[in-house]
């Protein structure tokens, strides 16, 4: 299915009759029927994560899955598993933090965690599951000649150059408590002209076309490397953890017994540099996600 049909599908009849009320309709649509589903994001890296979760739990639990993946952003998701129209997805614990609980960040990731765990628990009746593995945090990304000719390694560095430059931003990145807003305030930065928005599978090209010259991008994108990009060191801790961590409702680990244990053995099985690889072989190498995703569970004997 692609991304085009099944958003029509997911918010078909949700604003019928309603008005104003917006996406907060999502709590109170129909649940989904079948078999566990899965959810995911609107990047490369979430629709591989919702992949690896897809055949993971099938071949684990010997069960039907329900892939619903390009869920737009985190509040789409979120209400999405409020609403029982997935039962997981792949959440970051920074953005978890701060822009669903709306904490203030801060950056002890065991710290975070359990108070992620412990807040979803208590306001929404939702686990979060063991870390995969890896930290995708936020990631100030420069072409590599602009960064070594302005001798620029940290993010400190910066606002001497920032009136210069044009910046690229997701949708999500502009508004959201971690976002733009406190990183030019914690860095004095005062860009030329105001963020570029675009889609976060568009960042690069506009990068390396020229068309911007830093991005807030992500520390997983395979991109990075192959291109040849320089990321700024967030070295006034700015950004929180953002661990990738399994969102799940009561309802699911209730009705599959094995589901708690098996993201249990997911826990810590993948790396940065293997999610790296994995973001590189759709983005850069144009592979299937489904086969990239058959491909490394093979590996790791999962």
């Amino acid at each position: 299915m692609n991304r085009r049909s099944f958003l029509a599908g997911l918010f078909s009849g949700l604003f019928s009759g309603l008005g104003g009320m917006g996406l907060s309709v999502l709590v109170g649509c129909r649940p989904h029927f079948g078999g566990l589903s899965i959810g995911s994001k609107n990047f490369t890296e979430q629709l591989i994560l919702g992949e690896l979760l897809a055949q993971y739990l099938e071949q684990q639990l010997k069960i039907a899955v329900d892939r619903r993946f390009y869920l737009a952003g985190t509040y789409i998701c979120h209400q999405a598993l409020l609403a029982g129209r997935i039962d997981t997805y792949v959440e970051y614990t920074g953005t978890a933090l701060a822009a669903v609980l709306k904490e203030k960040p801060f950056s002890d990731h065991a710290q975070v965690y359990a108070l992620v765990k412990r807040e979803y628990a208590r306001r929404y009746g939702l686990e979060v599951m063991p870390p995969l593995g890896f930290d995708n945090s936020f990631a100030m990304v420069m072409r590599g000649d602009d960064a070594r000719r302005n001798h620029l390694t940290r993010l400190s560095q910066l606002a001497p150059f920032a009136p210069q430059m044009r910046m690229g931003v997701g949708y999500e990145f502009l508004e959201r408590p971690d976002g733009y807003k406190g990183l030019v305030a914690k860095y004095n930065l005062k860009f030329g002209e105001a963020p570029r928005v675009m889609d976060l599978g568009l960042l690069y090209r506009a990068l390396e076309s020229h068309q911007v010259d830093i991005v807030a991008g992500a520390n997983t994108d395979g991109l990075i490397a192959a291109l040849g990009l320089v990321v700024l060191e967030d070295d006034l801790h700015y950004f929180p953890p953002y661990d990738a961590v399994p969102i799940v409702r009561r309802t699911a680990l209730q009705k599959y017994s094995g589901l708690r244990a098996a993201f249990d053995r997911l826990g810590g099985r993948i790396s940065a540099e293997q999610m790296r690889r994995m973001n590189y072989a759709v983005d850069g190498e144009k592979k299937d996600a489904s086969v990239v995703v058959r491909e490394f569970l093979r590996e790791k004997g999962l």
